[in-house]
């Protein structure tokens, strides 16, 4: 960006002094100079080709002058264009710019991916989740140097990070960023009328997406509710739970905190959901073999059906309650062995309708 801002103040002092040269070569010249005498003497000067002058300079003092200082500081200000434009080469803006072309490209691409708008703390951590899982996403932020110490971390988590930069409120560029094909997105703007603003507009693009908001004032928490957010998440509420929790069970928050911080693998508490065409479909969870195939251990069910009664989450469930379509199980295990019941179940559900 600052060499951006560099190569645009040198232009316009080029373009200044090119001004500067042609009035003054017109108007000390005399009425024989035409303007394109006075464009092509200007040019010849700043450049210093060294052509013939096409105005004569020997019998007007004030001209030669003037010639002089156009030579001086001219030479002076195309060095300085040399300069900056040789620094834009070098370090690669014009490949930055087909890079991000190409990125733009990837994204346009993207399909039941999620949105992270905005990188402060929240959304850092956010995305290092997605990274950990391999889950598809892209960032957008107004701060590309942000950005870029993230991409730049030494871990090389974020390398591949796709991101815009750019104001997330803004409807065309929610857009750009495929919102009407994505899963999910996540607003962690540090205001609250801004997440707002983003509910509301990526609402009306996908009915169907999931939104989650950061919200620091709790009164704005039902206002994001109505405007279309599936959930919202404070972080002082966060914050304050997790200091009691280290006071009265430090145990399993230390066991949380392994499942998040352990680099070896991803251990995690997933959800698997039964298609309406899965094989799964009128097996009994015992049947799935989820322990012994994919060694994931199921915690809970959701709407679970049993004995004609509908529940919301069914914790330690039975076994032998049988699976239906929309029934999400609760599981815990490595997100690997998590996507292969997924990939498994959808092959089955492929197969089956087919």
């Amino acid at each position: 960006m600052q060499l951006r801002r560099q190569l645009r103040i040198a232009f316009i002092c080029l373009f200044v002094v090119l001004a500067i040269s042609v009035a003054g070569y017109r108007l000390l010249g005399g009425s024989s100079v035409s303007f394109l005498d006075a464009i092509y003497m200007a040019i010849i000067t700043l450049s210093s080709v060294g052509y013939t002058e096409i105005i004569d300079t020997a019998h007007n003092p004030m001209l030669r002058a003037f010639n002089i200082f156009v030579i001086v500081f001219g030479v002076m200000i195309m060095l300085y264009v040399f300069s900056v434009v040789t620094a834009f080469l070098v370090e690669g803006e014009i490949t930055n710019i087909f890079w991000r072309r190409k990125m733009l490209k990837r994204i346009s691409e993207l399909k039941d991916h999620y949105i992270v708008c905005g990188l402060g703390d929240t959304g850092r951590h956010a995305i290092e989740e997605f990274a950990r899982i391999n889950a598809p996403y892209v960032v957008i932020d107004n701060n590309e140097d942000q950005i870029k110490r993230i991409v730049n971390h030494e871990s090389g988590l974020y390398c591949e990070m796709l991101y815009v930069v750019g104001d997330a409120t803004d409807a065309d560029i929610l857009e750009g960023l495929g919102v009407d094909r994505a899963k999910g997105l996540i607003s962690t703007l540090a205001s609250d009328k801004e997440n707002l603003i983003i509910t509301v507009l990526a609402r009306q693009k996908n009915p169907e997406l999931r939104i989650v908001a950061r919200c620091i004032d709790q009164k704005f928490a039902e206002r994001l509710m109505k405007a279309g957010a599936d959930s919202t998440v404070s972080p002082n509420q966060i914050g304050g739970m997790r200091i009691a929790s280290e006071v009265l069970r430090p145990h399993v928050v230390n066991f949380l905190d392994l499942m998040l911080k352990d680099k070896s693998r991803t251990l995690r508490i997933e959800e698997i959901e039964i298609a309406e065409n899965s094989t799964w479909v009128g097996k009994r969870v015992a049947d799935l073999h989820l322990r012994g195939s994919y060694n994931l251990l199921t915690l809970a069910l959701k709407d679970a059906y049993h004995d004609g009664k509908q529940h919301g989450f069914w914790v330690n469930p039975p076994e032998n309650v049988t699976c239906h379509p929309g029934l999400v199980l609760i599981v815990l295990g490595d997100t690997k062995d998590v996507q292969s019941a997924r990939q498994h179940a959808n092959q089955r559900a492929h197969h089956a309708s087919a």
